[in-house]
């Protein structure tokens, strides 16, 4: 088999959630079975191993630098993107900090793949802060504003 096209399939495994693939050609069989599977290839065919990442690196249980969130709801990401505080580069942000939102007002935008998602206020109150800069990448889960 040509090694350029073994190396797309093992990068192909490697990416995806699957634990073993196998390929049934008429000239070539691969089996690639990844994280030490426990089921046994068989002796005819080829088997690569793809390695297990490493562990990331252990955190602090607490960051100095990050001051404690205000009291109120956070508001967190619902999606990975990037955060946008206004519809446009020029226009008024949605919300400062001390502005009285309602139910159903626009917090803020999170661009994911090319989409424009709004962010809504699920209950009325007044923002405590925001935590996120305009045109900074969020992941899920992260908190972006407080309202209280």
């Amino acid at each position: 088999m040509d090694l350029r096209k073994l190396k797309k399939i093992i990068d192909l495994v490697e990416e995806s959630s699957i634990t073993e693939l196998e390929i049934n050609d008429p000239e070539e069989k691969v089996r690639i079975v990844r994280y030490g599977s426990p089921l046994a290839p068989p002796s005819h065919l080829p088997m690569v191993h793809v390695a297990q990442p490493a562990a990331p690196a252990a955190q602090p249980a607490s960051a100095p630098d990050q001051p404690p969130l205000p009291d109120g709801e956070v508001i967190k990401a619902p999606m990975v993107g990037t955060f946008y505080r206004a519809a446009s580069p020029g226009a008024e942000p949605f919300v400062q900090v001390g502005s009285m939102v309602k139910a159903g007002d626009t917090l803020c935008i999170i661009e994911a793949m090319k989409l424009l998602n709004e962010i809504e206020a699920e209950r009325a109150g007044t923002v405590k802060a925001i935590l996120i800069e305009n045109g900074q990448p969020v992941e899920y889960g992260e908190p972006l504003l407080v309202l209280g």
